[in-house]
């Protein structure tokens, strides 16, 4: 039995839902998605809300229908608020600049990593450590981070790397004399 699926889905002011069988379409302020969900769900449009119901009793469907209802509640969110991943740099010569759509990155290697910034999503260095994504597409957004963060991943001895800014880094004890 899902907890989370129980509860529908409120729609904010400026956000239009349309529901066309097992595809939803959601539109905002900050961009349009379109998402279909799993055979498993039924979705309604009901009094200002959007409920996502389990079609049947069955174990999958129970699975599904608070994967279901999640993903419709980030596409809500995402096209009237968006979503922010943080990241942090840490190491002495390590940092970021932007330059038009090209995210440059020095993290200690013998050259410059360049990395492409997608059209949706859009790419801020308020320091040269600090590094601020943002986008209406959650997975998108949690994707590019996940990358930006694989170039120089945080190392457990002196911590030097790539981390989220909320992300704590298990430091190991250095050999001894």
């Amino acid at each position: 039995m899902s907890r989370i699926g129980k509860h529908p889905v409120a729609i904010p002011g400026g956000v239009d839902i349309a529901v066309d069988g097992q595809t939803v379409k959601v539109k905002g302020k900050l961009g349009s998605l379109e998402e279909t969900l799993p055979g498993e769900v039924v979705v309604a449009l009901e009094d200002g809300s959007l409920a996502v119901r389990p079609r049947d009793e069955s174990k999958r469907a129970a699975q599904m229908w608070g994967l279901a209802r999640t993903l419709v509640q980030n596409m809500v969110t995402g096209v009237s608020e968006g979503f922010t991943r943080r990241l942090d740099i840490s190491g002495v010569g390590y940092r970021a600049a932007v330059d038009g759509n090209i995210l440059n990155l020095q993290l200690g290697f013998s050259h410059d990593i360049k990395f492409a910034v997608p059209p949706e999503v859009k790419i801020a260095c308020e320091t040269p450590t600090a590094i601020v994504i943002s986008g209406f597409e959650r997975q998108r957004v949690g994707q590019i981070a996940a990358e930006i963060r694989s170039f120089r991943p945080p190392e457990p001895y002196k911590g030097k790397g790539v981390r989220y800014s909320d992300e704590v880094v298990r430091r190991k004890e250095g050999k001894k004399k």
